[in-house]
């Protein structure tokens, strides 16, 4: 496993001295490092942002411990790894693009990561560039400041910045948030290719059920700082613990639903899209 959680609990600090405010609680959790394409979901203060933020040692653990890859991470900071080698190996892509941006040059700030984990000049700039190659950003973007940009903009030259050290696992802060449908599209369909054509597993956070039912393989909702649910998305929209995690069914279960019960069908929840929906209802109604 590439990141295994051990009955882990983190509590932030409260407004008092010695007062403190819960998160998380007693985590077990195992992740692969290939071929896994996670969406960690739940409402606002479940806990996922706390989650997957131990996933990179970005938080550390109040209590228990977590496994990444070689690196033992526990409450006692003294003797924690260094933590540049975990960073290299799991990049995390923030919600908000700017919070990773600095750079003069949309260029130069791509190529940080690169230039960070001990490649040339030379090396980090033939990284940026295929990964701008990628994504799309379009060469006449690579000598501005990156805070000229657009919102999609800036979006796509943050996950450039990570995409172009080539860290084993991703991490995603609801990474289509902020932009436009054509380029969500776009930005998920290059995040499936990396997951699917270079094994590499995805870990994301999202609102969007939509996503989570077209894209991930497993889905973690969180309530109240646990994990209620662990497995496939299918499973989690025909049990109950969905509406007690306030989560609403994708769009094409929902049309799934209203079909089955206004025209006494009986489809199952192994539809994706609305082309497989078109082509079951052709099999049902012939």
């Amino acid at each position: 496993m590439a990141i295994s959680f051990k009955e882990v609990g983190h509590n932030y600090a409260g407004l008092r001295k010695k007062e403190y405010v819960a998160a998380l609680y007693d985590i077990n959790l195992d992740i692969a490092s290939q071929d896994e394409f996670i969406c960690v979901v739940g409402q606002t203060g479940s806990g996922k942002s706390t989650l997957v933020s131990h996933m990179n040692a970005l938080l550390l653990p109040t209590s228990g411990s977590i496994q990444i890859f070689d690196y033992l991470i526990t409450p006692k900071k003294r003797k924690n790894p260094p933590l540049q080698p975990i960073r290299k190996r799991i990049g995390f892509v923030f919600q908000f693009p700017e919070y990773q941006l600095f750079e003069e040059t949309v260029l130069k700030d791509i190529m940080f990561g690169p230039k960070n984990f001990g490649y040339s000049l030379e090396e980090a700039k033939t990284k940026a560039l295929d990964v701008c190659k990628l994504l799309g950003i379009e060469d006449d973007l690579l000598d501005k400041s990156p805070f000229n940009l657009s919102g999609g903009q800036m979006r796509k030259v943050a996950i450039a910045g990570i995409l172009s050290y080539n860290p084993d696992i991703l991490l995603l802060d609801e990474p289509t948030r902020g932009l436009d449908p054509k380029t969500a599209l776009e930005v998920m369909a290059i995040f499936n290719k990396i997951n699917k054509e270079y094994h590499k597993t995805i870990i994301t956070i999202t609102h969007d059920m939509n996503l989570v039912y077209e894209y991930a393989t497993r889905v973690i909702a969180m309530k109240d700082g646990r994990i209620a649910f662990d497995g496939k998305p299918i499973d989690l929209f025909k049990n109950p613990i969905y509406k007690d995690c306030h989560l609403q069914k994708p769009d094409i279960l929902q049309l799934i639903d209203y079909l089955n019960e206004s025209m006494n069908l009986n489809l199952d929840y192994d539809i994706y899209n609305e082309k497989e929906l078109l082509d079951k209802l052709e099999d049902v109604l012939e």
